[in-house]
């Protein structure tokens, strides 16, 4: 029995290569339905592809990525796109991009940073469940809705054929990755300083 009591979202990713959590031309235009943030015509467009059972797009998201808001995104410089792909264990990152997409647009952002923030605790105490259904519960969802969320097999089926999508079209294998104007430019973890120097090499094409 899974922590969400339904064999489809145990299953989610089967059918694509599930990617690893990494160690280490022009801006695309963000399709219908994707989360993002910051001015639709920043001068600079960053898409993220993050999964939220990697450690280091947890490690990424509390630590750098605020620093990165506040400079560039919140300033009108950067338009953030963020893609939600799929890594070990698949389970934790299907559940988390149900749930944050559930929350609504509105809210995705928000919802998104609290379960990276409660990631550690679910690793730490096997409480997976626990923890995203107190998210949810902090978003004003009730725990039926956040069960129907978990197991909707249609939105399942929808995250899966996204990350088929990215691992085919952009050649998405590990996360994070990031792309900046269309280039991918770093798999792994990025610093303050190495973002900078991203933005700054964009600014100059």
């Amino acid at each position: 029995m899974t922590p969400f009591s339904r064999r489809s979202l145990l299953l989610a990713g089967a059918a694509i290569a599930v990617a690893s959590c990494s160690q280490a031309n022009g801006a695309k235009s963000p399709a219908a339905g994707e989360m993002s943030l910051g001015k639709a015509n920043a001068p600079i467009t960053v898409i993220e592809y993050a999964s939220f059972s990697c450690v280091h797009c947890a490690v990424f998201n509390n630590e750098v990525f605020p620093q990165i808001k506040a400079k560039y995104i919140d300033t009108g410089q950067v338009r953030w796109i963020y893609r939600e792909f799929i890594t070990p264990p698949a389970e934790l990152a299907a559940a988390g991009a149900l749930l944050a997409r559930c929350a609504g647009p509105g809210k995705y952002f928000n919802v998104a940073d609290a379960i990276f923030h409660g990631q550690e605790e679910m690793f730490r105490t096997g409480d997976m469940r626990g923890v995203l259904l107190r998210v949810a519960q902090s978003a004003g969802m009730t725990e039926a809705q956040f069960q129907a969320c978990v197991t909707d097999d249609k939105a399942i089926q929808d995250f899966n054929s996204r990350i088929e999508g990215y691992a085919k079209t952009d050649k998405i294998t590990s996360t994070p990755t990031f792309m900046i104007n269309g280039k991918k430019v770093k798999e792994g973890e990025m610093s303050l300083a190495e973002f900078d120097a991203f933005v700054a090499a964009a600014k100059k094409k």
